[in-house]
């Protein structure tokens, strides 16, 4: 199959719906999707079943977090390419996934887009105040995180298990690897955004420990010298930003 879409889950039921809804509403079905579920003691798993999404797998046990659960599904998916969608994340429409799927003839590496931002009641918050680019390699990440890791699709053979060492920013550090193997990526030019990210998810919530891991990560692949004073035009860039 073309796709697998994983969907990592602990006790969201108030903030899974909407990743159903937006999985279950694509006109483009080729694609299993599996749910990877730190055994959940709320409602999480009856609302998978309700869903009823054909091609849905679910695999239910107690995890070491978000990582290690995203790792069990690499370990496990099929799809030629791999999407995560977690819990409260979604498509942009019900022709994502079939305007993905035209990019995937070509066989690309990664295909990748825009993110917008919405909040827990499914208001647009915005677009991310970093952009994907049109091309895109592993250098373009020593400017933060140009693409979000929900709309950063890659093909499977080229997915590594994503590093334990880090507890908020593992993502991070896994597209940087994959695009260190990547040869050709494609951009998905034809809409303004591809999918939704929750503004409340791990990252979010744990937004400065998360820095400091993208900073340790950052200077490990670009160095520490040039790494440093980047992140002082972030900061110089930061408080302008906050100035108007």
């Amino acid at each position: 199959m073309l796709f697998s879409i994983i969907t990592v889950t602990y006790n969201a039921e108030q903030v899974l719906p909407p990743t159903l809804k937006s999985v279950n509403e694509q006109s483009f079905r080729d694609f299993e999707y599996l749910v990877i579920d730190g055994a959940s003691t709320d409602a999480t798993l009856q609302l998978v079943n309700d869903a009823a999404i054909t091609g849905t797998v679910v695999w239910s046990e107690p995890d070491k977090g978000l990582y290690d659960a995203m790792n069990k599904a690499i370990d496990r998916a099929r799809g030629q390419y791999l999407i995560f969608l977690n819990a409260g994340d979604a498509f942009a429409s019900p022709e994502a996934l079939a305007l993905i799927a035209r990019y995937a003839k070509d066989s690309p590496d990664v295909i990748y887009g825009q993110t917008q931002l919405v909040d827990s009641n499914r208001q647009v918050v915005g677009m991310r105040h970093l952009t994907a680019p049109q091309h895109l390699d592993w250098k373009s990440f020593k400017d933060g995180m140009l693409v979000c890791h929900q709309a950063f699709i890659a093909r499977r053979e080229l997915c590594p298990h994503y590093d334990m060492r880090y507890r908020f920013s593992a993502d991070f550090d896994w597209c940087i690897r994959v695009l260190r193997k990547s040869e050709n990526n494609a951009y998905v030019g034809d809409a303004p955004i591809i999918s939704f990210l929750s503004d409340g998810g791990l990252t979010t919530k744990n937004h400065k420990r998360s820095l400091r891991e993208r900073y340790r990560i950052m200077c490990h692949y670009y160095g520490t010298v040039p790494t440093t004073i980047r992140h002082l035009r972030f900061a110089l860039r930061h408080l302008m930003r906050k100035f108007k």
